[in-house]
C-alpha cells in the first residue's frame, strides 16, 4: 500500500529535474500523476515513465487558459484533484542592477503568478470535495537571499508568505498548505547556473557534504501530500543538507 493509493496530483514543471523526481515519486507511493509542463515532449515521456494511467498535458502556468485547460482536463477525465504541486520555476542568475525589467516579469510570472493561476482554479474545487493538499515548491533563497538572484528570491519569499495565507483560509475546507524549501539541488538547471566551481563551494559548505538530489525534496513533498500530514499546514520546510536552518 503506498501513502498516496487512489490519489490524483497535478506537478507542474513535471518533465524534468526536481519536478520530474517529484512525480516519480508521487506515482511509487500510488497517486496516479498529470505531469504538467510548457514542454509537452518532456511532459509526456515522464508520464509514460510513470506508467498507472498518468498522463502528460502542456500547461503554462503563466497563462491562466492554459491552466483551466490543463484543471479542466483532468477533472473531466480522472474526476478530481486532490494534490495540487506548484513546482514550475525559472530563474535568470545575475546581480539585481544589471537585470532587466523584462526578466523581472518573467521571473515573477512563471514563480509566483503560476501558483496563483493553479491554485485559484483548484481551490474551489478541492473545497468542494473537503479535501485537498496543496504543496508549493519555494527556495531558501526566498528565507535568507542568494546572491544573484535578488528577483527571484523576492517572488520565493511571496510563495511561502501565500502558503500561509492559503493555509489559513483553507484550513475549514480540509485542505493543508505548505511549502518544500530545496537549498542547492543537482539538476541541469542548477549545472547550466552554476558549473563545477560553485557546486565544489556548495558541497564544502553544506552540512551533509554533497548537494540535494531531486529525490530528497520528492520524499518531503511525498510525506507532505499524504495523510501522515493530516496535522500539518502552513508550514515551510527547507530540504538542504543543514545549509540554513529556521
Amino acid at each position: 500500500m503506498g501513502k498516496l493509493d487512489s490519489r490524483i496530483a497535478i506537478v507542474t514543471g513535471a518533465g524534468q529535474g526536481i519536478g520530474a523526481g517529484i512525480a516519480t515519486k508521487l506515482a511509487a507511493e500510488g497517486a496516479t500523476v498529470v505531469v504538467a509542463d510548457i514542454n509537452e515532449e518532456t511532459a509526456q515521456a515522464t508520464a509514460a515513465a510513470l506508467g498507472d494511467g498518468s498522463i502528460g498535458v502542456r500547461a503554462d502556468v503563466t497563462d491562466r487558459p492554459s491552466v483551466d485547460a490543463l484543471v479542466e482536463q483532468v477533472v473531466s477525465t480522472l474526476g478530481r484533484v486532490d494534490v495540487l504541486v506548484n513546482n514550475a520555476g525559472w530563474d535568470k542568475a545575475e546581480p539585481f542592477v544589471d537585470s532587466e525589467p523584462a526578466t523581472w516579469d518573467r521571473i515573477i510570472q512563471i514563480n509566483l503568478y503560476g501558483a496563483f493561476n493553479t491554485c485559484h482554479k483548484v481551490l474551489p474545487l478541492m473545497a468542494e470535495q473537503g479535501y485537498g493538499r496543496v504543496v508549493n515548491i519555494g527556495s531558501d533563497s526566498g528565507r535568507v537571499g542568494s546572491s544573484g538572484e535578488a528577483v527571484y528570491s523576492a517572488a520565493k519569499g511571496g510563495i511561502i508568505a501565500f502558503t500561509k495565507t492559503l493555509a489559513r483560509e483553507m484550513a475549514r475546507a480540509g485542505i493543508t498548505v505548505n511549502c518544500v524549501s530545496p537549498g542547492p539541488t543537482d539538476t541541469a538547471l542548477f549545472a547550466s547556473i552554476g558549473g563545477e566551481k560553485l557546486r565544489a563551494a556548495l558541497t564544502k559548505a553544506i552540512p551533509l557534504k554533497r548537494l540535494g538530489q531531486p529525490e530528497d525534496l520528492a520524499n518531503a513533498v511525498a510525506f507532505l501530500a499524504s495523510d501522515e500530514a493530516a496535522f500539518i499546514t502552513g508550514q515551510t520546510v527547507s530540504v538542504s543538507g543543514g545549509l540554513t536552518m529556521s
